[in-house]
């Protein structure tokens, strides 16, 4: 037996334990039924392994911010589901739940909640954890009143659900991810004080904002405090909200070492669990399927950049993207651009290419220009561009300003940059393919994080066969250097080393990996895919559910210590 095949089996006597402990484990998220982030994909992919081990003890829970005209494509209603519980729950405030499963493998529980009046009852609250924890919801702004009224609900939801199934409440396990559900956590802690709670942070707060606002974050990293920090970039709430969740919990976890070390530094607590982010390998189509995803996904791309470009590509055209968060520092837009000029001057002459930047913006339309070159309807709003959608912010949209820079310079001849600003759902007017029905299509991504805690882009890329290039500051990243050699032929993955002084070096280092890359045979290219492939199977949530097994355990002993 394997080493990772031992640990899928000590996780599977341990699940078997769990759950004659857990009778109701619930994971509330921003993110459930909700495909907005990174976060979608960690609770989506996981949800079979978790099935299979709880079956219907397992509830997620997410906002229902869903209409009749606008319904969610993830979630499949069911009114009888937990002993009807949505037309039988008794709730207060005017909150309502939908009941029903969500559309993934494993197909789990879910409640969707409307917070009703919660909001009319969220100063109260807030008043209650400035006393008990510290939280300073004075400064806050933004999102963070909707996250607050959203996750107290949900925890009203919690308490009324186990009542309603009878559930012992010291065999309820309630899972928050992220601040944004963090005051829901706090609110079970007072109200169901029996139930074990967990809290995950993905990327502290306080962290992203330190990068996100262009400060140095890896070699001042031991000097920095939370606390005044948060106080500095105006992230008081959040910071305060967070770091109580995360000391408050009976176990707080975190993706990766590189995000461990993080909290430790900035919220003042280390991780009791690292509990890093699996795949599920049947999101992934089967031979005949994918590779006529990847012709179609070709042609569509193709036809789209020779719309935007007047000129014509064909099939054996190399085809690179990037996506993510519209972060442009933290997730590395501004080293993915440079490195595609530094790119171009190792290429030969005649050497041609297509950049794809998948990152959604503040879309206003599909351009109307494009439409019609593409011999769709719609109006002619401007000339065709290198956008596939116009934004309201092109003018300040840094991937736009940058783009137009390096055009204005004489800068990518060789590789042509194409930038859809739009959620590939499907249904975005111009590719309308699903984003994991167009990563086929694709020779090779690029993922120059500056800060990723886990960094699921690149093991998607992994996942569907695209080999990837990715650094040293993605949790992702660090695993594969822990476990695999490094390379696109060895592994499928290149991981760079990113710090606060060696933009240049690690540009060049992806330049050069590229274009080696480019110029490699189709037998090399093919073998470099296997690799990506074999990699991503070591990634399966059937060996990394075994830390959230741990998880459990850590928070059922800490809660049963804390009620004596």
């Amino acid at each position: 037996m394997t080493r990772q095949n031992s640990k899928a089996s000590s996780a599977s006597q341990e699940g078997t334990v769990l759950t004659k402990e857990i009778e109701l484990l619930t994971e509330t998220s921003w993110e459930v039924c909700n495909k907005i982030g990174g976060i979608y994909a960690v609770l989506s992919t996981k949800a079979r392994q978790l099935k299979e081990q709880f079956a219907d003890s397992l509830v997620f829970i997410g906002p229902d911010v869903w209409s009749r005209d606008n319904q969610s494509p993830y979630f499949k209603e069911k009114k009888t589901i937990l002993k009807s519980a949505s037309t039988k729950l008794h709730l207060p405030w005017g909150i309502t739940i939908r009941t029903g499963r969500w559309d993934i493998p494993g197909a789990p529980q879910v409640i969707l909640v409307n917070p009703g009046d919660t909001a009319d009852h969220i100063d109260e609250v807030y008043g209650k954890m400035w006393n008990k924890y510290g939280v300073d919801s004075l400064h806050s702004y933004g999102d963070y009143g909707e996250s607050c009224v959203f996750s107290v609900a949900a925890a009203i939801v919690i308490k009324a659900l186990a009542a309603h199934l009878k559930v012992d409440e010291n065999k309820v396990v309630a899972h928050f991810d992220e601040w944004t559900t963090g005051m829901g956590l706090l609110y079970t802690q007072q109200t169901m004080p029996q139930a074990a709670t967990i809290f995950t942070t993905h990327a502290t707060s306080i962290g992203r904002s330190i990068c996100g606002n262009g400060k140095p974050l890896y070699e001042y990293f031991h000097n920095y405090d939370g606390n005044q920090m948060a106080d500095e970039l105006n992230m008081q709430s959040k910071h305060t909200l967070e770091k109580a969740a995360a000391h408050a919990a009976d176990c707080f976890t975190t993706v990766s070492e590189v995000t461990a070390r993080e909290c430790e530094q900035l919220l003042a607590i280390r991780p009791q669990v690292v509990t890093p982010n699996g795949f599920e390998p049947d999101f992934v189509p089967k031979t005949a399927k994918y590779n006529k995803l990847r012709k179609d996904g070709r042609q569509k791309l193709l036809n789209v950049a020779s719309a935007l470009t007047s000129r014509k590509y064909d099939d054996a055209t190399f085809m690179i993207a990037t996506s993510g968060r519209h972060e442009y520092r933290n997730k590395g837009l501004d080293l993915f651009l440079d490195s595609l000029v530094k790119m171009e001057e190792r290429l030969p002459k005649d050497a041609e290419a297509l950049a794809f930047i998948l990152v959604p913006g503040w879309v206003k339309e599909p351009s109307g220009s494009l439409l019609m070159t593409l011999d769709f309807e719609g109006n002619d709003n401007s000339a065709p561009d290198f956008l596939t959608h116009r934004l309201f912010n092109e003018d300040s949209d840094a991937v736009c300003v940058r783009i137009r820079e390096l055009k204005s310079q004489g800068k990518l001849q060789k590789i042509k940059v194409v930038y859809v600003p739009s959620y590939l759902d499907g249904h975005d007017g111009i590719i309308d393919i699903a984003y994991y029905d167009l990563l086929p299509a694709f020779d090779l991504t690029l993922f120059p994080s500056y800060y990723e805690p886990w960094g699921y882009t690149p093991l998607e890329s992994t996942a569907f066969g695209v080999p990837t290039v990715t650094t040293d500051k993605a949790g992702f990243g660090q695993w594969v250097l822990d476990n695999f050699k490094n390379g696109l032929r060895q592994c499928g993955v290149y991981v760079v080393s990113r710090e606060d002084s060696n933009y240049v070096e690690s540009r060049d280092a992806i330049a050069n990996a590229a274009s080696a890359y480019y110029q490699e045979s189709a037998i090399a290219r093919s073998e470099a895919r296997h690799a990506a492939f074999l990699t991503a199977e070591k990634a399966d949530w059937k060996f990394f559910v075994s830390h959230y097994d741990e998880a459990f355990k850590t928070a059922i002993n800490r809660a049963a210590s804390r009620v004596k």
